[in-house]
């Protein structure tokens, strides 16, 4: 049996792509998926709302909770971790996927969008963690785990789009202080990181086009490596993980599938902040 059953997992920015993707994995689990997100109402350009996954979680025979939320605003956030406790009598697992980004250099950065990559990227896994720590404290399979990539100093990710680095590099080195934090109350956290550029309205709409999907895998890779952690007992911990070790650690190493284009599974692109990265160089 999945150590996600009837356990209630919470997950930021879970309208569409990965954070949708964790949600479902986590549903067929039999985990009680709390979905927070921005998006309550259909956008005309992206698929997906709180409630369209909400409906999807229940189709596979979980449970859920659909709750609009600004990662940005701690009343919002505090309120979200008490109405989840209150749904369905506690909270397990926190899944910090919400994200912005704008990869641009600090000249190009408006001080607007450099205070939104900030706030709802590297504050948020603060506010959230924050705010659910009381709960979290009393559960016996408590995780968090934060979409962030493992560090890298390597100047070129500094100097290329330095805000944006700073935004998902503060996410991971609040996350190893709150692995090591958090010890003592039988808390685990981790990050995880794709080793390939993911499908998601991120690449299409904002960075890449649609085109560079040939280059992707499916968000599934993530849900399936965030179940991976999420099933982990709570000592593995302080860990930030691409995808491809977090599956390997569970013995799954056929990875073909999850390719967005199986024709193409031998020529995809490396993620950000790796080294072996060609598509944002």
């Amino acid at each position: 049996m999945s150590n996600l059953k009837n356990r209630t997992i919470l997950i930021t920015g879970a309208s569409r792509g990965i954070g949708r993707a964790i949600a479902l994995a986590a549903a067929k689990r039999g985990a009680n998926v709390v979905i927070a997100a921005k998006t309550a109402e259909p956008h005309p350009k992206l698929e997906g709302t709180i409630h369209t996954v909400a409906d999807e979680v229940r189709a596979l025979g979980a449970k859920a909770l659909a709750v609009q939320v600004d990662v940005r605003d701690h009343s919002q956030v505090f309120t979200l971790m008490q109405q989840a406790a209150d749904t369905f009598g506690g909270l397990d697992m926190l899944v910090n996927n919400a994200g912005a980004i704008s990869l641009t250099t600090v000249e190009d950065t408006r001080p607007n969008v450099f205070d939104r990559m900030l706030s709802i990227n590297a504050r948020a896994v603060y506010l959230t963690a924050h705010a659910a720590l009381p709960f979290l404290k009393k559960s016996s399979h408590a995780h968090i785990l934060s979409l962030s990539p493992p560090l890298n100093m390597n100047t070129r990710w500094l100097a290329a789009h330095g805000p944006y680095t700073l935004s998902k590099y503060g996410m991971t080195m609040l996350s190893l202080g709150m692995a090591e934090e958090f010890k003592p109350h039988g808390i685990a956290v981790n990050c995880l990181w794709p080793r390939t550029i993911i499908a998601t309205a991120a690449i299409e709409h904002a960075l890449m086009g649609k085109d560079a999907f040939a280059l992707c895998r499916k968000p599934e890779i993530m849900a399936d490596a965030a179940i991976a952690i999420l099933e982990q007992p709570v000592s593995y911990t302080g860990q930030a993980l691409l995808d491809e070790q977090a599956l390997a650690h569970v013995g799954i190493t056929e990875l073909r599938d999850y390719a967005y284009n199986t024709a193409n599974a031998d020529r995809l692109g490396a993620d950000l902040f790796l080294d072996d990265c060609e598509w944002s160089k």
